[in-house]
């Protein structure tokens, strides 16, 4: 896919949730002031995280989305693995403010249990409608995050999952309160934190992968091998590696081809490897292949070459 398109389904994705945030955001706020619920309130500040994370995602798109240059000779892929780390800390941000509130929530219930005053409907309904709502919001966005393996706009909808679980815990939360049951309003809060927590550090985590040069997954390697493997005049893989950066995928391979070969043809059996590479694995975005002469007294790296 081109970048250009990739970039489009990105921007289209993330107008389209930041307007569904935005109004989400709003509705739940008032659910919870009007509905006397600190869970709604947590879950309306989630969710207008969830327009900033947005935000975020698209800017390191259009980043990534940049043609090399003189200062960035491999492209700017990792500005997307960038937007990322940003996110990540963000929603980290966000489950130690909620958690925060959740503590005090459940202090103030306990110190004044006989005048404190439960949510109301109007927050439970606000709880049913953001589930339904986010959780439409996390298929839209990965859907289109797997086409494109983008990992921004995955983390995004991880982003959106989490405030759809973080809103059952609300609805629970709100319902325990309605039933007499105060702290469990707080106590939903202190759920909602620890999820977001948690899917922030998986997400810091999946971009530590991509920002310390970390291999391509085991299938992609294994594509690689056969390919090059069936390659007309490669007689043996001396050595492959791979490394990712941002979404893509960058590839160095080493092969011996028989040492009578001239150097054009030498250099042609290179070029249909490295063709076929780009061509034949998703994601790849450069090839660089070296060429040995081919000696029977040598051995392959027992791994098949595979330094990763």
């Amino acid at each position: 896919m081109k970048t250009k398109d990739r970039t489009q389904i990105i921007k289209r994705v993330g107008i389209a949730t930041i307007v569904g945030n935005v109004v989400l955001a709003a509705g739940k706020a008032l659910a919870g002031i009007f509905g006397n619920s600190m869970a709604m309130i947590s879950d309306a500040v989630h969710s207008l995280s969830d327009v900033f994370s947005t935000v975020i995602v698209m800017i390191g798109a259009k980043f990534a989305g940049n043609r090399a240059d003189k200062d960035h000779n491999y492209g700017h892929e990792r500005f997307e693995s960038v937007a990322s780390v940003v996110l990540a800390m963000l929603l980290f941000g966000t489950a130690i403010v909620l958690f925060y509130g959740g503590v005090k929530s459940i202090v103030a219930a306990v110190r004044a249990q006989d005048t404190f005053a439960p949510p109301t409907t109007v927050a439970l309904v606000a709880a049913i409608v953001s589930i339904v709502a986010k959780a439409a919001m996390y298929f839209y966005t990965m859907h289109y995050a797997r086409k494109i393996d983008s990992q921004g706009l995955k983390a995004d909808a991880w982003h959106h999952l989490s405030d759809s679980l973080s809103s059952i815990g609300s609805f629970v939360g709100i319902l325990g309160a309605m039933l007499s049951v105060y702290v469990l309003d707080g106590a939903a809060t202190l759920v909602i934190a620890l999820l977001i927590a948690k899917v922030a550090i998986g997400i810091a985590l999946d971009v530590v992968k991509q920002l310390t040069d970390h291999a391509a997954p085991d299938e992609t390697v294994e594509r690689i091998k056969t390919l090059i493997g069936a390659c007309e005049g490669v007689l043996r893989l001396d050595d492959l590696k791979t490394r990712l950066a941002g979404a893509v995928v960058y590839v160095e391979a080493e092969i011996a081809v028989d040492p009578t070969l001239n150097i054009v043809q030498a250099h042609d059996v290179a070029q249909q490897v490295h063709d076929r590479i780009e061509a034949q694995v998703e994601h790849v975005k450069h090839v660089t292949v070296h060429v040995n002469p081919y000696r029977c007294d040598e051995q392959a790296p027992s791994d098949g070459g595979n330094e990763q």
